[in-house]
């Protein structure tokens, strides 16, 4: 089993910036390929950024060059730097831990096993 935890989400102006953390127990997690995902009102949850324990690296066009996905494995935490926010970046973003070892990391949710509770993330004009 594994134990998700997500922090950092709030209400920012457009053009702010965010940290998410999340905080994962229960398995060795340097091993894990790790997941942000995020889901606005009545639309399909989506992949932002992914990176798996070989820094194999995924953003979506979304949000390339304005978020960072990173991870640090003493602290068994990955974090979402989330810079020039923009209205449509407003979500519930959740981290999710695929354990499967894959040569490129996944952009799809059905292939994570475990979810955090997820964070609202709002972002004002």
């Amino acid at each position: 089993q594994v134990q998700l935890v997500e922090s950092g989400g709030g209400l920012v102006q457009a053009g702010g910036s965010l940290r998410l953390s999340c905080a994962a127990s229960g398995r060795t997690f340097s091993s894990f390929a790790m997941g942000w995902f995020r889901q606005a009102s009545g639309k399909e949850r989506e992949c932002v950024a992914a990176q798996n324990f070989g820094l194999n690296t995924y953003y979506s066009d979304s949000v390339k060059g304005r978020f960072t996905i990173s991870r640090d494995n003493a602290k068994n935490t990955v974090y979402l730097q989330m810079n020039s926010l923009k209205p449509e970046d407003t979500a519930v973003y959740y981290c999710a831990a695929d354990l499967r070892p894959r040569g490129l990391v996944s952009r799809w949710a059905y292939e994570y096993d475990y979810w955090g509770q997820g964070t609202q993330v709002t972002v004002s004009s």
